[in-house]
């Protein structure tokens, strides 16, 4: 009678825990794939119907500073107030170019890319790997998985099946007792990476742009367009700032003019003087 060495029923007993958590582990990457690129989406809408109205509120903002600055222009907190408008500016006008920039499909991954991608994923993740070298060449084949999962490249995500559950790095020879280690490392891998993933959806579903998306989603069930709703209220705040604006326009253009006449200089040497 043949007896099964402990090392093999341990053995076994890990390879099914392990089989469980490759699935586990796949299924999370992928959600967070799927979590990531609809917020992303979500932002680009955002800035193109709100962002960029932001933008331009902030542009106009730092415009007004600069005009009362031409007022009292030896004001120091005025002075640090326009550049930190003209700072905060810039940065809104780069954000809202960014998004326009940014062609943003809708994001509806197939049956057979999500099939492809959980395969691949349970099999290649880089928290699978037992060395730095062999982690260092599975992060390259994930990230190559996950560009062609977000881009919907169903024949790239094939091939990088294809490829990988052919290639002589899968073949093992082994010991049992190598198995055993190989196996329960690579356990505590996966748990690692598992809290990881919690971790970051944790971020993503607490933040500001998470709740704006759900808000927005609930308000489109109902059948009002939030974001519609917050640019019609942008719009309404520039309008009101634009006149602002132009009234302290003509304020200085006046100035300018009077100081011309009566001194006969520039109102900026005047200013300096």
């Amino acid at each position: 009678m043949n007896s099964v060495l402990p090392e093999q029923i341990e053995l076994d007993k890990k390879l099914k825990v392990l089989d469980r958590l490759k699935d586990r582990l796949a299924d999370q990457e992928e959600e967070m794939i799927d979590l990531r690129a609809e917020l992303e989406q979500f932002e680009a809408q955002y800035t193109m119907q709100v962002g960029r109205l932001y933008a331009e509120q902030d542009e106009v903002d730092a415009l007004i500073a600069e005009e009362e600055l031409k007022l009292v222009p030896d004001d120091e907190e005025i002075k640090r107030k326009v550049e930190e408008l003209r700072r905060r500016a810039e940065e809104s006008a780069e954000r809202a170019r960014a998004a326009e920039e940014h062609e943003a499909g809708e994001w509806v991954p197939t049956a057979e890319a999500k099939k492809a991608y959980h395969d691949l994923a349970r099999i290649i993740h880089p928290d699978l790997a037992l060395d730095a070298a062999e982690k260092n060449r599975r992060h390259g084949l994930m990230a190559e998985l996950n560009q062609a999962y977000s881009s919907r490249d169903q024949q790239r995500l094939n091939k990088l099946v294809h490829d990988y559950r052919n290639s002589p790095d899968l073949v093992k020879g082994d010991s049992v007792g190598d198995e055993l280690v190989r196996a329960i490392r690579q356990i505590y891998q996966i748990r690692r990476r598992l809290a990881e993933l919690v971790d970051e959806k944790d971020k993503l579903v607490s933040s500001e742009l998470f709740d704006l998306h759900l808000r927005v989603n609930a308000e489109a069930e109902e059948g009002r367009d939030l974001l519609k709703q917050m640019s019609g209220r942008a719009q309404v705040h520039i309008t009101k700032s634009k006149r602002r604006l132009l009234n302290l326009q003509n304020v200085n253009a006046a100035q300018e003019e009077y100081v011309k006449e009566k001194f006969g200089m520039d109102i900026e040497d005047f200013r300096k003087g």
